[in-house]
């Protein structure tokens, strides 16, 4: 499938954002909506840019919002001959309410003017225009921000209306930052909106077998006892996302695996991250595969804590010491599992982590 290729292509121009790639291009084929978070500079717009140019055919619409942005600007002016005639009515010719695709940068920005028509253009894909309620063709919203929402600012509704949520961070790998530094935009693979609706169909025909549903429901419970309560509502839609998963890894019907997407949906403050993407993976994915990646993130979080205290000699000696104990657990699960190709990537990744304090701090 030629979407293949285009996230192919994305991932090598975008270092560290194989999920936000995935995420954006599932926002597509499900018809649902995506929020990036992170600090400025880390590439948001730029990716959902080359992500859209790749949709030959469609009609986009990309706003920055400030908090003195009007309602012409996203909308349209007001038409003056309809207005002449009485009627109120917007010229919404090359704006928001005609496009199937669009990109609002600093949505939070949005102030009372533009949010309820937003609301309701996002969700229910309507615009009342002079009253009369018109249906329009948007697929996906992205919404980003250097920032998340405050309590009490009135912007919980609009928050809940993006199905995946995304943090997008600075490159953290020195090699990943280093390709990101060499890499060029080539041209661009494309795909028609006639390849997106034809995704969007097949998505349409995935199964969901009940031992999916089960599982659903078995997060939902352990959700809850966390004090983490997505609505019933949220539950329902994410079912699109899932199937729309399976579609992108060419496969008929849901599994397990594909849950693992839902990390970035079913919570609601950001503090409930690391929670929700625990409870997520003991039903998504298999024992091993977990334990791997809890490895990699102790590495990283001992690395974290190397430069935090200012990779002194002490502090590296303490981190080859952790970062070895954890390689040697790896390594006992590799000789029960010699199959398993991810404990032999993960054995290369942290052994190339050591490498880097050995050479770059302690200059062996």
């Amino acid at each position: 499938m030629k979407i293949w290729d285009v996230v192919k292509q994305l991932n090598t121009e975008f270092a560290e954002r194989e999920e936000v790639i995935e995420g954006l291009v599932i926002a597509l084929i499900a018809r649902q909506h995506a929020l990036l978070i992170g600090p400025p500079g880390t590439g948001k717009s730029a990716l959902v840019t080359e992500v859209i140019r790749r949709m030959t055919g469609a009609k986009h619409f990309q706003w920055l919002l400030t908090r003195f942005s009007t309602p012409e600007e996203l909308f349209g002016p007001v038409s003056l001959q309809e207005l002449e005639q009485g009627v109120y009515k917007r010229n919404t010719v090359g704006k928001l309410p005609e496009a199937h695709t669009s990109f609002l940068d600093e949505i939070f920005k949005a102030n009372s003017a533009i949010l309820n028509a937003l609301l309701t253009l996002i969700n229910e894909r309507l615009f009342y225009n002079d009253s009369a309620p018109t249906k329009v063709p948007l697929i996906s919203l992205v919404g980003s921000s250097n920032e998340y929402t405050e309590e009490g600012e009135g912007l919980e509704a609009l928050f809940d209306r993006f199905l995946l949520r995304f943090e997008v961070n600075y490159i953290g790998e020195d090699q990943a930052f280093v390709d990101m530094l060499k890499s060029q935009i080539s041209l661009p693979v494309n795909m028609t909106m006639e390849d997106l609706y034809q995704l969007q169909s097949f998505s349409d025909t995935v199964t969901i077998s009940d031992a999916m549903y089960d599982n659903l429901s078995q997060i939902r419970s352990e959700l809850r006892d966390q004090g983490i309560q997505p609505s019933d509502c949220r539950f329902k839609q994410i079912l699109s996302i899932l199937r729309a998963k399976a579609v992108l890894a060419g496969r008929t019907s849901v599994i397990a695996e594909d849950m693992l997407i839902l990390k970035h949906s079913l919570w609601e403050m950001p503090d409930q991250q690391d929670k929700v993407a625990k409870i997520i993976r003991f039903h998504a994915q298999d024992a091993i595969k977990t334990k791997v990646e809890d490895a990699l993130s102790e590495v990283a979080d001992v690395l974290h804590n190397l430069k935090k205290e200012g990779d002194t000699t002490d502090a590296a000696l303490e981190a080859i010491k952790k970062i070895k104990s954890i390689a040697a657990d790896l390594k006992v699960l590799q000789i029960e599992t010699p199959t398993r190709l991810d404990i032999r990537d993960a054995l290369q990744s942290i052994q190339a982590s050591l490498t880097h304090i050995t050479t770059h701090v302690l200059g062996v």
